[in-house]
């Protein structure tokens, strides 16, 4: 991963965390009313996927000059299937963190 790359998905989960810390999954505040906070959770969430998408079409298209020999740098191809694993774990551990919160939720007495 490049730098910049890095900076915006920890910019991203920066975000998230202090979306989250501000809603408060067991709690209801007056700033979860309005739905600013919830587009900028679902926009963080949508640019995560994008950029993991990215990652792992960048580390196919890596594995496919590989094997076809128009590279042979071994060093390039580790590098994109880590950036695209690496993305990939990030993504699914949002994933979970995300579904897990909708669980106690869903688990509030009413």
């Amino acid at each position: 991963m490049d730098a910049s790359s890095l900076s915006r998905m920890v910019g991203a989960t920066n975000t998230l965390t202090k979306t989250t810390d501000t809603i408060g999954f067991n709690r209801v505040t007056g700033n979860a009313a309005d739905g600013s906070m919830f587009e900028k959770l679902l926009n963080t969430a949508i640019d995560n996927v994008k950029a993991t998408n990215s990652y792992l079409s960048d580390a196919e298209n890596a594995e496919i000059a590989f094997a076809l020999g128009e590279t042979d740098s071994t060093h390039d191809l580790m590098i994109a299937l880590e950036k695209a694993s690496t993305a990939l774990q990030y993504t699914v551990a949002i994933r979970d963190k995300v579904m897990e919160a909708y669980k106690s939720l869903m688990q509030i007495q009413i």
